[in-house]
């Protein structure tokens, strides 16, 4: 089931966020790339979580779309809900 963050507009049709992510144990050692490139979506979430805007990462990374960002980021939302377990309570709560 698809939810409205792993779709978008692009060009005129509807883009699936997670069809622009490959997992080819040829490339990369099987990590999670952004489609045709070597750029590993972890070093876009990595980035994102150093607070990098979009634009920042799309000047370093001249072969990636902001497409790309945002399907890293849908990539890794999907793999939030799918693998998702409980985490023990925080100690003194």
């Amino acid at each position: 089931m698809y939810t409205k963050h792993e779709t978008a507009w692009e060009g005129g049709h509807v883009v699936d966020y997670l069809d622009r992510i490959q997992v080819d144990p040829l490339v990369c050692h099987g990590a999670a790339c952004i489609k045709g490139t070597r750029i590993l979506v972890s070093v876009v979430l990595d980035a994102l979580s150093e607070g990098h805007p979009v634009d920042w990462i799309l000047s370093q990374y001249p072969a990636l779309t902001a497409v790309d960002v945002h399907a890293a980021i849908a990539y890794a939302a999907w793999l939030a809900r799918d693998l998702t377990r409980p985490l023990p309570p925080l100690e003194g709560h």
